[in-house]
């Protein structure tokens, strides 16, 4: 053969020396798995990564471990088509697996030789292939560090079946999916350790859920700082055992899109993404909380908490149409397939060849795998050939597409952090049983006092029984003592008692005399003191009936009065009857009046239906046009004055606006609704809107989103103070009546799309008022307008970004007047993500506006740091080239020249914007 001894990549034959391999784990791995891993080599280990690089350029290695993308072919055998139509052809193909080499046949004398990593014929086994492919990278996983497995070729090649088969019928044929997943759950444990799993797929340029496919549009963020990308939308299901995942893989494939083409029956139509997220503790000497002497100095250190995730892509086959014979919407499939596939081939000739630039933003497939090239993770590449020569094209675009990637360098870095969540768990235990331990001693310490306190008690009664009965002793004997002195006394007493009788009886006359004389001078003092009793009580009795006589005449007095407030009173009530039965015939005249004007207001509402119908087909579709955004029940005013218009007027000028703005408050709910329709109809006329303010109509239109919950009426009074809202006078007054947070709350609690369109043009007339900034800020304007964007309707979507577009205008206005410093609101209140993801919108209404923004955001040096973390500086480069409108175009271009800190980027990024 001529050309035996030369490659297709330039290298000679014998030249490329595989790397060493590097184990990652500290025990000993078979021979089969290590054999297909990468250590880094002196100036590997040096190397910075580029700023443009897949993996987000952050240029710091010290903490990581080089890492080449390894990638391995394998050769699929033919099938029962290419039997028949190949009968009489050789494979364009020959492997040596030994050598690790591939030859391409260009004809029967002639070969190209290509070198891999490693080399599976027809005949290798699945769990061959999991072994020298993914079982490193599930090892790395399993340490901390991210994988990432990757099936590329053309479409028929043995992709899925090498990634997702499920081995149901036969276990020998699981596929990569299972068999990780196996080796996960054999090395982690319950306890301590957890796995979630997100089963995605990328279809037609949308991130959908397989496992909600309700769930059909997935954003994707990234981290400013770290260039993470992470998928907040989608579904994260938690995995116990081998059983569970088995059936969520079914359950996704049951979803994935899959069509029928010449060259496979079940062609895979979308990306498919399995994640696996591993979270594993690390144990070491000191993971014990007391040590053998109670210490618990080194207990205190929180355990180690490693994060791996393992991200395995089944790419969709690529495929030329006119083999293929895709048509319609299957030729649109292939289109985006194609697409997609090729921006990742543009990234990694980029990255091959240190390109100071990397695509990454030109499909959601490069923004995915920005980890797995050129990033942090370890990666591994299976491209899956044909033996068939019809095919040689294909076959050989997927083995360069291998040696390419062969040449691109990650950074690999373990993703580990202290568990605080477990220190203090285990904390809180010992806690527990501290305080365990201390209530079981206090019981202990009752008992004890309890059994002192009782035994105590005991002795105190036993002392005071023996204490009665001594006394009850000493009160006997001294009662006896006692009795035998008295008995003794009693006996002188009578002695003595003899002795002086004899004496006593001489004296007894003279004793009776001086007796009588006393009891006649007692009677006649008792007699005067009678009297004067008697003339005291005389004189008080006197008194209590003068009292008597006063009080009965003040009680004469006040029943007098009392008369005559009675008099009085009832001439009042019927003065009040009267008053009565005239309010009660002026209130019939006036049910009256509401009658025939809810009579002509339900005849105008249906002639403004019927014309509605009638220019549903004409005018109504100005509505959808940029200008018709700036106020979105400007519609109305393109009516013809003979219809609906004319109208209107008539009843403005017939009934008058102080009675239509009373039926704002009717009871019944019709009538509010058409009544609401006639007021937002007369607020779309500039010579009614000063009308209106004056009459409070503003105020009974805010008045309604605070008390209505009526989405009719929320919708069209929300279009109205739209319609207000132009005037820079009535701005003030909306913000000043509290609309700001009416209409924010009007927005939280809406779900149709046109309310929402309403109520961001009201909220986007606002942000154009420069004197409103901060006061717009601080009542939730600009997160309402930031919360509007879940709808995705693009109406709504383009009235958001007029009203971030109008903001930043305002802000950049008063950056050069010198009334404002500091950053940007937009940028505190997190508005740059969005900003950023929707500047190349389809919508040109969106696209226009955001536009308009960034420029003015980028106008100002603070922003700066910002924009360029945020991504920002990539899409002012695109605008300043690529933008549809001259003037913008200008304007990115002369921001992008002006900032001296975008000015530098661009020089580090090697980008020329001159």
């Amino acid at each position: 053969m001529a050309n035996t001894g030369a490659y297709r990549n330039g290298i000679q034959k014998g030249s490329v020396k595989l790397d060493r391999p590097l184990s990652l784990n500290s025990n000993n791995k078979s021979a089969s798995s290590s054999s297909f891993r990468s250590k880094p080599s002196a100036a590997a280990a040096g190397r910075r990564h580029s700023t443009g690089s897949l993996g987000g350029g952050s240029g710091k290695d010290d903490a990581g471990v080089s890492g080449r993308v390894r990638v391995a072919v394998r050769l699929r055998p033919r099938n029962a088509e290419e039997l028949v139509a190949d009968a009489d052809f050789a494979d364009c193909v020959e492997l040596q697996p030994e050598l690790k080499r591939l030859k391409l046949r260009r004809n029967n004398w002639d070969s190209d030789t290509y070198e891999f990593d490693e080399v599976l014929t027809e005949f290798a086994s699945q769990k061959r292939v999991y072994e020298v492919v993914a079982k490193p990278v599930v090892e790395s996983v399993l340490d901390g560090y991210n994988g990432t497995v990757m099936a590329y070729g053309q479409t028929g090649t043995g992709k899925t079946y090498t990634l997702g088969q499920l081995g149901e019928e036969d276990t020998s044929d699981r596929g990569i999916m299972v068999r990780a997943m196996e080796d996960i759950l054999a090395e982690i444990s319950p306890e301590s350790d957890s796995i979630s799993v997100s089963y995605l797929q990328l279809y037609m340029e949308t991130i959908q859920d397989l496992l909600d496919p309700a769930n059909d549009n997935i954003s994707i963020m990234e981290d400013p700082k770290t260039g993470d990308v992470s998928l907040p939308g989608a579904t994260i299901v938690e995995i116990r055992d081998q059983a569970s995942f088995v059936d969520l893989l079914r359950l996704g494939e049951a979803h994935r899109f899959a069509a029928n083409t010449k060259l496979n029956a079940e062609s895979s139509r979308s990306h498919a993404i399995l994640m696996v997220h591993v979270r594993r503790s690390v144990k070491g000497k000191d993971a014990a909380l007391l040590g053998e002497n109670g210490s618990t100095s080194k207990s205190l250190k929180p355990p180690i908490i490693r994060k791996g995730k393992l991200v395995v892509v089944d790419l969709a086959g690529s495929e030329r149409l006119n083999k293929s014979g895709s048509e319609g919407h299957t030729l649109e499939e292939a289109k985006y397939i194609n697409l997609s596939l090729s921006a990742l081939g543009k990234c990694i000739n980029a990255l091959a060849e240190n390109s100071a630039h990397v695509p990454v933003r030109d499909s959601k497939l490069t923004r995915l795998l920005r980890d797995s090239f050129g990033g942090t993770a370890r990666t591994s590449l299976v491209i899956t050939i044909g033996p068939s020569p019809r095919h040689r094209g294909e076959t050989a675009s997927t083995i360069m597409f291998g040696q390419r990637a062969m040449k691109v360098e990650n950074m690999l870095k373990i993703k580990e952090e202290f568990d605080y969540k477990s220190l203090c768990r285990r904390l809180d235990i010992q806690l527990e049983k501290l305080i365990a331990e201390h209530e079981r001693q206090q019981k202990a310490f009752q008992d004890e006092l309890e059994r002192i306190t009782m035994e105590t008690q005991k002795c105190i009664s036993e002392a005071e029984r023996k204490y009665a009965d001594a006394l009850e002793m000493e009160k006997l004997k001294y009662q006896k003592d006692y009795k035998e002195s008295l008995k003794k006394l009693e006996e002188q007493w009578s002695k003595q008692q003899q002795k002086h009788d004899a004496g006593r009886m001489g004296h007894n006359f003279r004793y009776d005399g001086l007796m009588h004389t006393s009891k006649e001078e007692i009677s006649n003092i008792s007699s005067a003191e009678g009297v004067v009793e008697i003339k005291r009580l005389l004189e008080d009795e006197t008194r209590l009936r003068k009292s008597a006589e006063e009080e009965v005449n003040s009680l004469r007095d006040q029943l007098m009065q009392w008369k005559r407030e009675e008099t009085a009173g009832n001439s009042e009530i019927s003065k009040l009857r009267k008053l009565l039965e005239d309010e009660a015939h002026q209130k019939k005249k006036l049910e009256e009046e509401i009658a025939v004007l809810q009579n002509q207001l339900l005849h105008l509402s249906f002639e403004a239906d019927e014309t509605r119908r009638r220019l549903d087909g004409g005018e109504a579709k100005v509505s959808n046009t940029p200008d018709s955004l700036a106020s979105p029940v400007r519609l109305l005013q393109l009516r013809d004055s003979g219809g609906e218009k004319a109208s209107i007027a008539n009843l403005f000028e017939q009934v008058g606006l102080q009675k239509i703005l009373s039926l704002l408050e009717a009871e019944d709910a019709d009538v509010r609704i058409h009544a609401v329709k006639v007021v937002a109809n007369l607020a779309a006329e500039e010579a009614n809107q000063e009308k209106i303010v004056e009459a409070g109509g503003l105020s009974s239109l805010l008045m309604l989103l605070r008390s209505s919950n009526d989405e009719t009426i929320h919708r069209v009074a929300a279009g109205a103070i739209a319609n207000l809202a132009m005037n820079e006078t009535n701005q003030e007054l909306i913000m000043t009546e509290g609309g700001i947070r009416l209409l924010s709350m009007t927005a939280a609690n809406a779900e149709d799309p046109q309310t929402l369109r309403m109520v961001a043009g009201a909220l986007a007339n606002l942000c154009g008022n420069d004197k409103l900034q901060i006061k717009l800020r601080g009542e939730g304007g600009i997160k309402a307008l930031l919360g509007m964007v879940k709808c995705r309707h693009p109406d709504v979507l383009a009235q958001v970004a007029r009203g971030i577009a109008n903001f930043a205008k305002c802000e950049s206005r008063a950056f050069t007047q010198g009334t404002k410093s500091g950053k940007s609101l937009l940028i505190e209140d997190g508005a740059l993500p969005w900003i950023v993801q929707n500047a190349n919108n389809e919508a040109s209404p969106i696209r226009r506006h955001i536009e308009l923004a960034l420029c003015h955001l980028a106008q100002h040096e603070v922003n700066a740091k910002d924009m360029i973390g945020g991504g920002a500086l990539w899409e002012l480069v695109r605008i300043s080239r690529d933008c549809s409108r001259e003037d913008i175009r200008i304007l990115a271009h002369r921001t992008l020249i002006s900032s001296p800190a975008f000015q530098a980027e661009l020089r580090r990024l090697r980008i020329d914007c001159g």
